[in-house]
């Protein structure tokens, strides 16, 4: 026989295994002890809390020969019809793949007929937000006045999708997420089913992974076992293999952002890199982290709810008097952004180290008020230390300790020549490829042009969010260090608005060689323009 999966193999089979639910198992077991089982149900919650699992249940409860107060017996011809899909009155439709107003007419049309086995029939129908609005209309009437003999549970993991006419016929159940100690306590009676023993910390870290989801949980305890097929499943080979870093190395890359050691991040993250690890995973844990670093900052009682050992919570409270809750609150938007940013990028590393970079050198984030208590910590940690730096005056005796000459300036970069312009132009779409996403919709709706002076022009049309975006200093001043980075000269450029639509029809425009003066939207190369001349 083929392997089963564990959350296949081990799915509730009563109401007493299912976990997390308590308030809605006990609701069901007194509705079933008194027969007081109602027509329509809906059951809603995040994935893997156990919806598909209750529904079934109940299915076989309604219909058992010899119930009992957990739900179904699981022996007679009726619970193992319905386990095994022989049975013809328990029904259940995928709504994702069956959701057009035909499928619901079939059930329309099966309910009137009473089952001919068990003593009601009964439709389970899952992510039921996937049914078109014309099958939810076809619906609405059977759903609030079915024959006696039929019952309706609806499933879906998006309750807001679903129209109030429907809401207001069901008996709604609201599923949890599971709480890490009961998905730890399950793991643990499924490896002594399986003859496997595991680190409890080990556990615990693929409970907290899958987020409130035992279906989930079960799934990433599957590929651990795989991994480690003998011996007991250990901690550090589960992180291995969901290629997830240890609590110590957080620790690490938070004292070196707060020692402002960019290298040792820097080298931290190479290591990282080199053993093979998932850097969208490696951020995502960071910013879990940085979230407990935040919450023991804001208040020493919050350490209840954080699950760690005894050992990383000591090492976590120290870095959470190392900074200000301001700064902690700063990094977690970074690295909040980073996730979203790397998801799909083709260099993450380079996303990553740049992120660390940022966090760890708050001058790069100048125009970004929240660093400012970064910044200031930073001068009063030089004050302190008294490590200002200074330019000594000028004296007839010799040192050998180098002067620093304040009157010395980098020399500016040269001025553009038309070339470079035209050359620039040309390069265009390089250049949009360059800008961040906060100003890469406004170059790329814009015409440039080489102008009569020899200088670009940012063509706009008339009334343009973009010209107005583009002006500003911060996003003109990236722009215009674009510009030098494509040519190696200074680039001297205006933004205009224009009401001419041809303007934006392609083609390269030197508003030097035009034939009509004060022309900027037709070349000189078209048959148009050479007849009018």
């Amino acid at each position: 026989m083929s392997y089963v999966a564990l959350y296949r193999k081990f799915r509730p089979v009563d109401l007493s295994q299912v976990k997390g639910q308590d308030h809605i198992v006990t609701t069901l077991r007194n509705q079933l002890a008194k027969s007081k089982v109602g027509h329509a149900y809906l059951f809603t919650g995040t994935r893997g809390t156990g919806k598909t699992s209750t529904a079934k249940i109940l299915a076989r409860a309604v219909n058992c020969e010899h119930p009992t107060p957990d739900g179904p017996c699981g022996e007679c011809d009726i619970c193992r019809g319905i386990a095994d899909g022989s049975a013809l009155n328990v029904f259940e439709i995928d709504a994702a793949s069956n959701n057009g107003v035909d499928n619901v007419r079939t059930i329309i049309d099966g309910v009137d007929y009473r089952p001919t086995t068990g003593r009601y029939k009964v439709y389970i129908i899952d992510e039921v937000h996937m049914l078109s609005d014309s099958a939810f209309n076809a619906l609405l009437k059977t759903l609030e006045e079915p024959p006696e003999w039929v019952i309706f549970i609806l499933a879906t993991t998006e309750v807001h999708k679903l129209p109030a006419t429907i809401l207001s016929r069901c008996q709604r159940y609201d599923f949890k997420r599971i709480s890490i100690e009961t998905i730890v306590d399950r793991m643990k009676e499924l490896m002594e089913a399986e003859g496997r023993e595991a680190d409890e910390r080990a556990l615990r870290y693929i409970a907290r992974k899958a987020d409130g989801s035992m279906r989930d949980a079960l799934s990433l305890l599957d590929q651990c076992v795989a991994f480690q097929a003998e011996g007991t499943l250990s901690y550090d080979k589960t992180l291995e293999v969901l290629g997830a870093v240890d609590t110590e190395i957080f620790s690490r890359l938070y004292r070196g952002i707060i020692n402002r050691d960019t290298l040792g991040c820097v080298s931290i993250i190479d290591d990282m890199t080199m053993q093979g690890k998932e850097l969208t995973q490696f951020v995502t844990d960071f910013v879990w982290y940085l979230r407990n670093v935040m919450l023991v900052t804001a208040s020493s009682e919050a350490s209840k709810m954080i699950d760690l050992s005894t050992e990383n919570m000591v090492r976590l409270r120290e870095d959470a008097g190392m900074s200000e809750l301001d700064s902690v609150i700063r990094y977690i938007r970074v690295f909040s952004e980073l996730v979203g940013q790397i998801r799909y990028a083709a260099q993450k590393r380079v996303y990553v180290e740049i992120a660390f970079i940022r966090c760890c050198e708050p001058r790069m984030a100048i125009r970004d008020p929240e660093s400012l208590t970064d910044r200031v910590a930073a001068l009063e940690k030089k004050f302190e230390e008294g490590s200002f730096s200074y330019a000594a005056a000028p004296s007839s005796a010799k040192s050998d300790e180098p002067v620093i000459r304040q009157d010395i300036k980098m020399p500016e970069a040269p001025k553009a020549l038309p070339d470079d312009v035209r050359k620039l132009i040309e390069n265009w779409p390089g250049v949009i490829s360059d800008c961040a996403n906060d100003m890469m919709g406004s170059v790329r709706s814009c015409k440039p042009v080489l102008g009569e002076d020899g200088k670009l022009i940012l063509y706009f049309p008339s009334g343009d969010m973009g010209a107005r975006m583009l002006n500003n200093p911060p996003l003109r001043d990236n722009l215009s260090e674009i510009f030098e980075d494509h040519v190696g000269s200074k680039v001297d450029f205006s933004i205009q608005e224009t009401e001419s639509e041809e303007m934006f029809d392609g083609g390269l425009y030197d508003l030097r060689n035009m034939v009509k003066p004060g022309t900027m939207n037709v070349p000189i190369d078209t048959e148009e323009n050479m007849e009018d001349f």
